[in-house]
């Protein structure tokens, strides 16, 4: 359970109240907390269809990517990069939430009704490189490409 108290106190430091964020999750297992974006992490969020396959090119390349959310519908795939980087991302598609924006985020490692982590945080702080994430979706998107292609 230390990596996912160290989880739990990284993202809720980024909270108003890290003490109510932390009481919300533990009265309700299934709950989840509303937090800002733009202070430990921006969030590129992708449609599931491209979401997915760039985390199978990511998680080929990279030993842990860094955290990555997805709702239940599988319809959208967050993925956690360096503060500001949604205010110089450019792409087609791709929603971007910074600094001014709020995440629903879930305890690591729990699941709720709306949201679950594909990657859960491991507390330590580590990010997916946004160049890397680019990458990662070119190579996914070729690949999709492809597949419809023939």
């Amino acid at each position: 359970m230390t990596g996912a108290k160290t989880a739990v106190d990284w993202l809720a430091s980024v909270a108003p109240d890290p003490e109510a964020c932390r009481f919300e999750w533990e009265r309700n297992p299934r709950g989840v907390a509303l937090l800002p974006a733009g202070k430990a992490w921006d969030v590129l969020i992708l449609p599931g269809g491209l979401g997915y396959p760039t985390l199978d090119v990511l998680t080929r390349i990279l030993d842990q990517p860094g955290p990555v959310l997805a709702d239940f519908g599988d319809t959208r795939v967050g993925f956690l990069v360096p503060p500001g980087t949604a205010a110089r991302w450019l792409g087609t598609g791709i929603r971007t939430v910074g600094a001014g924006s709020w995440i629903v985020v879930p305890y690591p490692g729990r699941s709720t009704g709306k949201v679950r982590w594909l990657v859960p945080p491991d507390g330590t702080g580590t990010l997916t490189d946004p160049a890397l994430l680019e990458l990662a979706m070119h190579e996914a998107a070729a690949g999709l490409a492809m597949e419809e292609g023939g």
